[in-house]
């Protein structure tokens, strides 16, 4: 856990958000003599700043006294008693919560501070040390939990555990997953993701709006697909070879288009597995080379380009000459997480591919590429659109179906 004491200005302007971003639990031990005026120091946060935090689960605040004496153990029993009670009492009138932990100032201590404190109603306190720094662990008791001294950053790093790695191995591919809806936001990006279940692709004769195109199929959610072909705006000619289980057809790329897609990410779905392969203009055009890729292949289709490979995002350069990457548009994007689930999402704002690969890295996805998007972005899920603007119709879709009706949360 992460502590940060003195109530300066920058916890909330920058730590908070950070930790909000991490999901990385934190406590914030405030001075409230500062927060009312009543001693002047650096930059500070406001009691309306404090109140956001601390309605927060990730967020614990601690009574850091009203003024902060260097020591409380050579402070008066009446002032000791006021630097206490006063300024619990003080968080819990502004902030409407039971303040049940003080951090004392400097770290100093005593059994005559922590009789005081264990008087105001507190049940644990916070201690630290310039000199011997300890982990919590191996603190004396409740009322000197230990920590590390900032200074002690770089020598901790190498003891401490971080978490998982940045970028984790990925899981198998698995289809067994429920299927859920979420929402999240990254570099103030607002992304709308469904996760799980088996992957299929829809391949239909015309075009429809996207909560359409599933209507007669098992999918609970579907991102539009693939990118048609500009020379056949009336029809369902797609820019590269489709290959769906809805239909059993494989539709090879018109001759014209193929050539500039080489390199793009085929993608490559059987009934428990999923692959990327680099597109092969020579290759990939038919059913039977794409099946020496995959045997058991049952759906197939051309992206636009990978937007995470790896756990990583994509550079700039690997987009080469693809047009419009570097523009900010609503982009839709399928692909797998660490988790080894199949995750088909939208962006409601506009973004562009660099910036949405690295934060779907973020969101811990494991290979993603790019559909169509700008105005054919959509998803649906249970049947209903949850994008905020009207796509146009598409006809070409990746769904997500359960492996039972059981499976959908």
């Amino acid at each position: 856990m992460l502590t940060f004491d003195d109530s300066y200005a920058n916890h909330f302007n920058y730590v908070y958000p950070l930790l909000k971003r991490y999901g990385f639990p934190a406590t914030f031990g405030v001075i409230t003599g500062k927060l009312d005026g009543e001693i002047v120091g650096r930059s500070t946060v406001t009691w309306e700043q404090v109140q956001q935090m601390a309605d927060d689960p990730l967020i614990t605040i601690s009574a850091h006294t009203v003024t902060h004496p260097s020591d409380l153990r050579a402070l008066s029993d009446e002032d000791l008693r006021y630097e206490v009670f006063t300024s619990k009492a003080r968080l819990e009138e502004e902030l409407g919560i039971p303040i049940r932990y003080f951090t004392y100032p400097e770290g100093y201590y005593d059994e005559r501070v922590v009789e005081v404190v264990e008087a105001a109603g507190m049940t644990a306190g916070i201690t630290m040390s310039k000199i011997e720094g300890v982990f919590s662990s191996s603190s004396e008791s409740l009322w000197g939990i230990a920590r590390f001294h900032p200074e002690r950053l770089e020598e901790m790093l190498e003891k401490a555990w971080a978490g998982p790695p940045l970028y984790p191995e990925a899981n198998p591919v698995d289809f067994s997953h429920p299927i859920y809806q979420q929402r999240i936001d990254v570099d103030d990006v607002n992304l709308i993701l469904v996760r799980g279940g088996r992957s299929i692709t829809i391949h239909a004769e015309t075009r429809y709006p996207i909560a359409d195109i599933t209507r007669n199929t098992d999918a609970i959610a579907a991102v539009d697909g693939t990118f048609f072909s500009l020379e056949y705006l009336d029809s369902n000619t797609l820019v590269g070879p489709a290959y769906s289980q809805t239909s059993g057809e494989f539709i090879p790329g018109n001759n014209g288009d193929i050539p500039v897609m080489a390199g793009r990410p085929l993608v490559l779905i059987s009934d428990n597995d999923v692959d990327f392969v680099p597109f092969d203009p020579d290759q990939h055009n038919t059913l039977e080379g794409v099946q020496a890729e995959m045997p058991d292949v049952t759906d197939a289709f051309v992206a636009g380009a990978w937007l995470v490979k790896d756990g990583r995002g994509r550079s700039f350069a690997s987009f080469k000459d693809l047009w419009g990457f570097d523009s900010t548009r609503n982009r839709a994007f399928w692909g797998i997480d660490h988790e080894g689930r199949p995750v088909v999402g939208v962006s409601n704002e506009l973004v562009h591919t660099v910036h949405l690969g690295e934060i779907l890295a973020e969101a811990g996805i494991q290979e993603a590429v790019m559909l169509d998007s700008g105005g054919s972005t959509s998803l649906a899920y249970k049947g209903k659109s949850l994008a905020r603007y009207n796509a146009r119709p598409v006809h070409h879709a990746i769904g997500q179906e359960p492996q039972s009706t059981l499976e959908t949360v």
